[in-house]
C-alpha cells in the first residue's frame, strides 16, 4: 500500500503545481464540480419532494381512515355494543399514533427540503463567483498578451523613456494574477469547509 499511497501522492502534488500554473483549469475544475453538486442537489430535492407528496397522501388516507373508525365508534356506542366500540377506539387510536408518525415524517421532510434548496442555492453563488473569477483571469490574460506583444513591438522603438499605462503594466499584470489566486485559494478553502 505505501508504494500506492506514494504514487497517488506524487500524482496528487504534480496537479496541484499544475493547476497553480494554469488557473484558469483550476477554475474550471472548480466550476464543474459546482454544477456537479448543483445537479445532485436538485436530483435530492426532486426526490424529497416525491417524498413529501407521499406522505401527505398517506396522511389524507389515515385522517379518512380515522374519520370512518370515529363514526363506527359512535354507532357502537349508540347501537349499546360496548364490545365493538372499544375495538373500534383502539382502532382509531392505533391510526392516531400513525397519523402522527407521518407527521413527523412529513415535517422533517419539508425541513431537508429548505435545507437542500438552501444548498442549491449557495452552490448557484458559488458557481457564479467562480465564472465571474474566470471571465477577470481571462481578461488579465487578454491584458497580458497584449501588453507582451505591444511591449515586444515597442521595445526597440522607445529608447530610454518609460510609461506607466495601468491597462498594459507588465507589474499590474502579475498584482492581477496574485490577486486572482489569492481569490482561488481563498474559494477553495470555503468549498473544503
Amino acid at each position: 500500500m505505501g508504494l500506492f499511497s506514494e504514487v497517488g501522492q506524487f500524482f496528487e502534488t504534480r496537479l496541484e503545481e499544475f493547476l497553480k500554473a494554469h488557473p484558469q483549469l483550476e477554475l474550471q475544475a472548480i466550476a464543474e464540480q459546482l454544477q456537479e453538486q448543483e445537479q445532485e442537489a436538485n436530483r435530492l430535492t426532486q426526490d424529497l419532494q416525491r417524498q413529501l407528496t407521499q406522505v401527505e397522501q398517506q396522511i389524507a388516507q389515515v385522517a379518512q381512515d380515522i374519520q370512518h373508525w370515529h363514526q363506527r365508534v359512535q354507532q357502537a356506542e349508540a347501537g349499546r355494543r360496548p364490545d365493538l366500540a372499544s375495538a373500534a377506539k383502539a382502532r382509531e387510536a392505533a391510526l392516531l399514533r400513525q397519523g402522527n408518525q407521518l407527521w413527523g415524517k412529513m415535517q422533517g421532510t419539508k425541513k431537508r427540503i429548505e435545507q437542500a434548496q438552501s444548498l442549491l442555492v449557495q452552490l448557484q453563488q458559488k458557481r457564479q463567483e467562480v465564472k465571474q473569477k474566470m471571465d477577470e483571469l481571462q481578461a488579465s490574460q487578454k491584458v497580458e498578451d497584449a501588453y507582451t506583444s505591444s511591449w515586444e513591438s515597442f521595445s526597440g522603438s522607445s529608447g530610454d523613456r518609460q510609461t506607466y499605462n495601468s491597462a498594459t503594466d507588465p507589474l499590474e499584470a502579475q498584482f492581477q494574477k496574485w490577486e486572482m489566486d489569492e481569490q482561488i485559494r481563498q474559494m477553495k478553502q470555503k468549498m473544503g469547509r
